[in-house]
């Protein structure tokens, strides 16, 4: 029975937070002055940064000529002529 283990466990409380530990007023980031957290709340320990962007490279060219290319003027004339 896996519920029985589970029940003698106290259930974790979550910590109260404060705005005093959010990360925009850490870092004077915030304007809001409320009383409890607002919606944007993240803790400053998470130390946000923007993830870190992909790299980009350039694929060597396969071919040494274009698939399609226009005829020269010697080779329309040819055509014409």
């Amino acid at each position: 029975m896996a519920q029985g283990k589970q029940a003698g466990r106290a259930p974790k409380r979550a910590q109260k937070v404060s705005c005093e530990d959010c990360f925009f007023r850490v870092n004077m980031l915030c304007a809001l002055e409320l009383t409890e957290p607002c919606a944007t709340f993240r803790p400053n320990e998470a130390q946000l940064r923007p993830p870190q962007q992909l790299r980009f490279v350039f694929r060597q060219e396969r071919r040494s000529r274009a698939a399609w290319a226009f005829p020269s003027a010697q080779e329309q004339a040819a055509l014409h002529a």
